[in-house]
């Protein structure tokens, strides 16, 4: 079944139009090569939640590919302010997502990168789809793979075609992610960090060009800081998640989310064994409260 695009506004090289109008031409290098950079901004009763940070990983990911920052952060900031106003105004929507995107921009097929051109920016705004209550109360199932995609995860591209089937092969097993390892260890989910508990303290892996460094990152730090829980980042191994008192994922729209089955089986042990942990619920009241101090 075809679904017809919304008719929000989005913003396309320089002009605000609807979506459903905006165009580019074939040969733009986003479209060929996944030749492009994107990040995604959760936006709360209309303010942007952590901006900056989100604003950084942007220009990071486009200097390792060499395509040059075509704004200013007051002209991002200016840009999302107008996108979110505007869904805000027309739609009664308060909690938001801002995508970001931009490509090298529009030349003659040719795989070396071409000096001079004009990089594509596109910006649009969709509805947050929050994790619903139950998957708050009972948890989320994911399953875990081999982490099959390319050696550059720390780059946020548009390139994202191993993404798709891993979380393809979750959607095909009524679960909401695909956590994958990498050599026995632990890498991310398909569109998200992940997360262990062992002995309360909270593990991820550390920052690599196999993982994409999510905001979430810094920010989860500054929570356990704040809720004293020892936080760790290390090369957490396959045999430690499927062993681990909890599980977590984290992403700019499930916030912090428990995984309580992991392939079938339940995650954790004793009484608290297929149920979310202590460490996610304050982690999560935590978010809660962050949510309302750093959206600008």
């Amino acid at each position: 079944m075809v679904t017809a695009l919304p008719d929000t506004l989005c913003y396309l090289n320089g002009h605000y139009t609807p979506l459903a109008e905006a165009k580019i031409p074939v040969l733009d290098r986003g479209f060929i090569f996944g030749d492009g950079i994107y990040d995604v901004v959760p936006v709360y009763g209309r303010r942007l939640f952590r901006f900056d940070e989100h604003l950084a990983r942007l220009e990071r990911s486009l200097a390792k590919i060499r395509i040059p920052n075509p704004h200013t952060r007051d002209e991002w900031l200016e840009r999302c302010r107008c996108l979110v106003q505007t869904l805000a105004e027309t739609r009664g929507v308060e909690d938001q997502v801002v995508y970001i995107q931009v490509t090298r921009g529009v030349a003659p097929r040719d795989h070396v990168m071409p000096e001079g051109i004009e990089p594509t920016v596109f910006m649009m705004v969709n509805p947050l789809k929050h994790a619903t209550a139950e998957q708050r109360h009972h948890g989320v199932a994911c399953i875990t793979a081999r982490d099959f995609r390319w050696e550059r995860g720390d780059i946020k591209s548009t390139s994202l075609l191993g993404n798709v089937l891993a979380r393809q092969m979750s959607a095909d097993h009524g679960a909401v992610e695909t956590i994958m390892f990498r050599d026995g260890f632990l890498t991310e989910a398909s569109a998200s960090n992940v997360w262990i508990v062992q002995e309360g303290a909270l593990l991820g892996p550390p920052k690599s060009e196999h993982v994409l460094e999510g905001i979430r990152f810094e920010l989860l730090r500054e929570l356990c800081e704040d809720c004293d829980i020892a936080y760790n980042l290390r090369p957490v191994s396959e045999a430690e998640v499927l062993a681990a008192d909890e599980v977590m994922l984290s992403s700019a729209t499930k916030e912090v989310l428990p995984v309580t089955r992991l392939d079938g089986v339940p995650v954790g042990h004793g009484a608290l064994r297929g149920k979310p942990g202590p460490v996610y619920a304050r982690l999560y009241e935590a978010y809660q409260q962050a949510k309302r101090l750093q959206s600008i």
